[in-house]
C-alpha cells in the first residue's frame, strides 16, 4: 500500500511542479502582451487569461492538494518524524508559501493588475527550482 501511495505522491509532485514552472512563464507572456499594440494586446491577454486560469485551477491547485494528501498519508504510514523529514517539511511549507504568492499574482493578473515586470517574474520563477532541488535532495 505504501508504495502505491508513494507513486501517486510522486506523480502529483511532478504535475504540481510542472504547473508552477509553466504558470510563471504564462505570467511573463501575459505581462509582455501588455506592451503590444491593439488589437494584439487584447487578443493575447484574453487568450493568456484563459490558459492561466485553466492551468491554475485545472492542474496546479489540484496537484498541490493531492501531493499534500498523499504526502500526509505516507507520513502517517511511515509513523515517525526523523530530522531529515522535518527539514524537508519546512521546505515543503516554503513551497506552499511560494504557491500562495503565485496565487496572489494570478488574482492580480486576472483583474488586469500587473505589479511585476517580466524580468522580475522570470527571476521569481527560479525560486521553484530551488525548492525542487532542496526537497528532492532530502
Amino acid at each position: 500500500m505504501y508504495l502505491y501511495i508513494k507513486a501517486l505522491h510522486i506523480i502529483f509532485i511532478v504535475t504540481w511542479f510542472s504547473g508552477l514552472f509553466y504558470i510563471v512563464r504564462l505570467f511573463v507572456y501575459n505581462r509582455e502582451a501588455m506592451d503590444k499594440p491593439e488589437p494584439e494586446k487584447s487578443i493575447l491577454s484574453k487568450q493568456y487569461a484563459i490558459m492561466i486560469k485553466r492551468l491554475w485551477y485545472g492542474i496546479t491547485w489540484p496537484s498541490a492538494i493531492l501531493t499534500l494528501v498523499f504526502g500526509l498519508w505516507m507520513w502517517y504510514l511511515y509513523g515517525t518524524l526523523p530530522m531529515w523529514l522535518a527539514i524537508k517539511l519546512l521546505f515543503v511549507a516554503g513551497l506552499f508559501l511560494y504557491h500562495l504568492s503565485l496565487h496572489v499574482i494570478f488574482s492580480q493578473q486576472q483583474k488586469g493588475i500587473y505589479k511585476y515586470s517580466s524580468q522580475q517574474l522570470r527571476i521569481w520563477n527560479e525560486v521553484a527550482t530551488i525548492f525542487l532541488v532542496a526537497i528532492v535532495m532530502l
